[in-house]
């Protein structure tokens, strides 16, 4: 044991920090890509100790970014073997087909102890190679269905921002890598690291990964000359007042039944959970964008009482309002 620690101790810092290994292909989702650069490549004086990069050719030949962009690539997957985490930045089409060579190298990287990240589509990745079999995954809301209908074995959740199992990360679009990529830079530097690391990207230092990827606002499918338009309009402007059904029946010009049938056909929503979103999505605008007191909040929103706006809240977001503020409406 004593050996062991002390050739680990001769070894060069550089040489001991994390290898992270981030995945390029042709087509290459270049935002995404970005982000794993942003967050990894970029040269961090500030700290002691931070990670190594490099970027890995999931096949041969040259590679083609969004944009026009050409990218050169390490064409080693068997860097993979030393890498402490893979990224899997986003994949050129949810319907193409993976490398056999790529999925081969993922599986080996995993069993061997790297950990494996995916960062929007990049999740059909990880799902082609068997990674996400019985486990619960998450992607962009649009491919979320898509997901679940070809790969069964994986649970499937479409609203949080990113998922955490077994060394296997999945995050949803685009930007909530960045929230996946400062989740995993708290684990391997700790919370002060992830903070500056977010402060020079202007974000909020943490969101957590249960937070839900956007608020559900059901619109109707046709608004003009819709009586059913003409009310949520009217609801939306005053928010703050007693809305109960009978009310909106009758603003409506219609019964309670009909306006319910309504409701259902045109947003998928009874008028309740319609009412409660927009409330909802209104308390997170006063909660990102000023200053005004929590009492004044759920007023404004007309929640009638701090507990029903704490509980309709964090269904609806995935964490309460004093934290989405602190995380959000901080910035």
């Amino acid at each position: 044991m004593d050996n062991d620690r002390s050739n680990i101790a001769n070894v060069p810092e550089t040489a001991r920090a994390p290898l992270v290994c981030a995945i390029a292909y042709d087509g290459l989702c270049t935002f995404e890509f970005g982000i794993a650069i942003e967050l990894f490549a970029l040269p961090r004086p500030e700290f002691q100790h931070w990670y190594r990069f490099a970027a890995v050719k999931a096949e041969p030949g040259p590679l083609r970014a969004t944009g026009g962009i050409t990218i050169d690539a390490e064409d080693d997957l068997g860097l993979l073997q030393d890498a402490s985490l893979i990224v899997i930045s986003g994949w050129r089409g949810a319907d193409m087909p993976v490398p056999a060579e790529l999925c081969t190298a993922l599986r080996d990287a995993h069993a061997r102890g790297a950990r494996i990240a995916s960062i929007c589509s990049g999740v059909f990745v990880l799902a082609a190679a068997g990674l996400l079999d019985g486990k619960t995954a998450t992607t962009h809301w649009r491919y979320t269905d898509m997901l679940a209908a070809r790969f069964p074995k994986i649970t499937v959740d479409p609203d949080v921002l990113f998922v955490e199992n077994q060394g296997i990360y999945t995050s949803a679009g685009s930007a909530a890598g960045l929230d996946l990529g400062l989740h995993i830079i708290r684990q391997d530097f700790g919370a002060q690291a992830a903070a500056s690391v977010a402060r020079r990207l202007v974000l909020p230092a943490q969101r957590d990964g249960g937070q839900r990827q956007f608020v559900p606002r059901p619109e109707p499918k046709a608004r003009i000359g819709s009586n059913l338009a003409t009310l949520q309009d009217c609801i939306r402007a005053s928010i703050d007042e007693n809305w109960p059904i009978a009310r909106m029946a009758k603003t409506a010009g219609t019964s309670a039944r009909s306006l319910a049938r309504r409701f259902h056909e045109e947003t998928a929503a009874t008028p309740i959970q319609w009412l409660t979103a927009e409330r909802v999505s209104r308390a997170a605008e006063l909660l990102e964008n000023n200053n005004m007191p929590l009492t004044d909040v759920w007023e404004a929103c007309g929640f009638g009482s701090a507990e029903t706006f704490r509980r309709e809240f964090r269904k609806v977001m995935g964490v309460p309002p004093v934290k989405y503020r602190e995380r959000l409406g901080a910035l």
